[in-house]
């Protein structure tokens, strides 16, 4: 039984031929993807509600923590007597508190 030697060289040169022509095409193809999935330039855009909310935000922030005239104001009433509790009113506001956070 005789071997041609020629034609097993020719066929693996065939078979390099055809996985180097695989490679390219797989290399084209991945270059051709990155290229079609690299994103537009980024935006941001901001609603109105959300500018709306940061000028909100600034204004608590600038606004004193306690209004010390009023506080001034209850001192004066408690220290002088004239500051009076209606025991009914504060009843319902604590209720009417309570309520809320249940």
């Amino acid at each position: 039984m005789a071997i041609n030697i020629n034609n097993l060289n020719n066929q693996s040169q065939v078979h390099q031929t055809k996985q180097t022509q695989v490679k390219q095409q797989a290399e084209q193809t991945s270059t051709a993807n990155t290229q079609a999935k690299q994103p537009s330039a980024d935006s941001v855009s901001i609603t109105a509600q959300a500018k709306q909310l940061n000028a909100l935000q600034k204004k608590a922030n600038e606004a004193p923590i306690v209004d010390q005239k009023k506080v001034d104001e209850l001192k004066k009433s408690i220290a002088s007597g004239d500051y009076k509790v209606d025991p009914q009113k504060l009843a319902a506001s604590i209720a009417n508190f309570e309520f809320k956070l249940i």
